[in-house]
Order: C-alpha cells, then sequence, then structure tokens
C-alpha cells in the first residue's frame, strides 16, 4: 500500500511541471487575462516607483496651485490644497496594494487552516466553526468591515486587520468543500491506511490539491479588498489625511466635482482600473488551474 502511495505521488510530481506549461499556455492565450496581469503589474510598478515617477510630494500644499486643471507642470491637475494629483494617486496605490495584499493574507491565514480542520475532521469540529462562518457571511462583506473598522479605530493598520477578517468567512467555506471532496479520494484512504498521522495526511496529500482554487479566489478578493480600503478611507475608517488614498481623495473630491472634477475623475479611474486588473487576473488564473483542462 506504502509502494502504491509512492508511486502514485512521484507520478503526480512529473506530471506537474506539464501541468504548469499547459496551465502557462493557457493563461498566455487568454488575452483578457494578460491584460489583467498587465493593470496589476502596471498598479505595482506604480506604488514601488512613485519616488522615481513623480518630483512632487504628496502631502506637501502649494496655496499658488489649488485647483489648477490638468497642464504640463501637473499633468492630472492639483486638488483644494495644490497638491499634485498625479503624485497622490502614485503614493495611494502603496495604501490600496499594501490593503488588498495584506488584508487577503490575513483571510487565507486564518481562512485555510481552519478550512482544512473543517473539512478533515467533520462532525462537532466542523459545524462549530461551519457555522461561525455562516454567521459571519450572513453579515454583507463590506458592511463588516466597516462595522470592525469603526471598532477597532481608524488606520490602516486596522482596515486591513477589519477586511482580513471580514473574508475569511469566504476561504473558510471554499477550503472545506474542497477538503471534503480531496478527503474521500483514494489516495487519501490509503495514507490513512498505512498509519499516517492526520497533520501529514492535511499537508502532504489535502492542502496541494486545494491550493488552486484558493489562490484563484484570493487573487479576485484582492479586488474586493481594494474597494473595500477605498470606502473606508472615504468614510474616514481607513488611511488617515494626509496620507494619500484613493478613498479619501473621493471623499474630497466630492466638494468639488463642478469646480474641479478631476479631483475625482482620476482616483475613480484609479480603482477601476485595479479591480479590473485582478478581476481579468482571477478569471485567467481560474481557466489555466482548471484541473479538468488538464
Amino acid at each position: 500500500m506504502a509502494t502504491s502511495i509512492d508511486a502514485r505521488s512521484t507520478s503526480a510530481a512529473a506530471a506537474l511541471p506539464r501541468r504548469k506549461r499547459r496551465g502557462l499556455t493557457r493563461f498566455m492565450r487568454n488575452r483578457a487575462a494578460v491584460f489583467g496581469a498587465f493593470l496589476v503589474a502596471l498598479i505595482v510598478v506604480m506604488a514601488l516607483f512613485a519616488p522615481w515617477l513623480t518630483h512632487y510630494d504628496p502631502v506637501q500644499a502649494s496655496f499658488m496651485t489649488v485647483r489648477q486643471a490638468p497642464s504640463a507642470a501637473h499633468w492630472f491637475g492639483t486638488d483644494e490644497l495644490g497638491r499634485d494629483v498625479l503624485s497622490r494617486l502614485l503614493y495611494g496605490a502603496r495604501a490600496s496594494l499594501l490593503a488588498g495584499v495584506v488584508s487577503v493574507g490575513i483571510a487565507v491565514v486564518l481562512g485555510v487552516p481552519l478550512g482544512l480542520i473543517a473539512g478533515y475532521f467533520g462532525r462537532f469540529v466542523d459545524g462549530v466553526i461551519s457555522r461561525v462562518a455562516d454567521a459571519l457571511l450572513s453579515i454583507p462583506f463590506l458592511i463588516l468591515a466597516i462595522a470592525l473598522s469603526a471598532f477597532l479605530g481608524p488606520s490602516l493598520t486596522n482596515a486591513m486587520a477589519a477586511i482580513g477578517i471580514s473574508a475569511m468567512p469566504r476561504f473558510i467555506r471554499l477550503t472545506r468543500g474542497q477538503a471534503i471532496s480531496v478527503k474521500a479520494e483514494e489516495y487519501v484512504e490509503g495514507a490513512r491506511a498505512i498509519g499516517l498521522d492526520h497533520a501529514r495526511i492535511i499537508l502532504r496529500y489535502i492542502l496541494p490539491n486545494v491550493l488552486p482554487p484558493i489562490i484563484v479566489q484570493a487573487s479576485l478578493t484582492v479586488a474586493s479588498a481594494i474597494i473595500a480600503e477605498a470606502s473606508l478611507s472615504f468614510l474616514g475608517l481607513g488611511q488617515l489625511p494626509p496620507a494619500p488614498s484613493w478613498g479619501s481623495m473621493l471623499n474630497t473630491a466630492k466638494d468639488f466635482v463642478s469646480q474641479a472634477p478631476w479631483m475625482s475623475i482620476f482616483p475613480g479611474i484609479a480603482i477601476f482600473l485595479a479591480v479590473l486588473g485582478f478581476n481579468l487576473l482571477g478569471d485567467g488564473l481560474r481557466d489555466a488551474l482548471d484541473p479538468r483542462e488538464s
């Protein structure tokens, strides 16, 4: 039995490079996915190289250039305090990406182990974890994030924690369902029959097989997290002024829509492109990682 299980593991390991190549080929043939990856890469470059892409200080006010329209000096215009809008967009990308990646990381770190435990052990443990996840899922994602952020206090760190906890039930439910499906496979039954401990079975045989849908869900959840961070900042519960954030920029711009429309147009476009990029990337990863296409 042990030899049979090891042989299957070796065969699966040998087939892994082929699946990776096929998945990469499918991804590259998906123009929407490639465009999404390009948008995500563009946002990442904006965030990482913001100091080299603009020479304006994003928090330095200049009352000589208040609400100036887009020009050669200020490509995206200036805001109500004379700050360069493009500069604030570039630095604001850091807050959005940080919130998206860190909050999803929190959701994955908390949700995946709980989902694995619930799906593998079942019974009472599954019932407790599933009921807690269902209770959290009964509250709309953004409403729960706002409530938690208001309870923790306004700051980017607290906003990331609130978004991560709000997204956690999605990963619990997804991982649980995948674990229930995988644990019924013959190789898992064989591993259990030869006396492998639960931790080794979960880490070696179940977790690797539930990772693809988790990766897809994570990429899609980043888009939701970016919207949530912008919403919290808009409400004054996220990144605090004068630090730049796309949501807080929209909050300020709402009072100057008629006099300075560029103050709201460009942050709105930035949020739209970031969310579109991660959604297209997630759809592309879902198709590329689909085992039925292997």
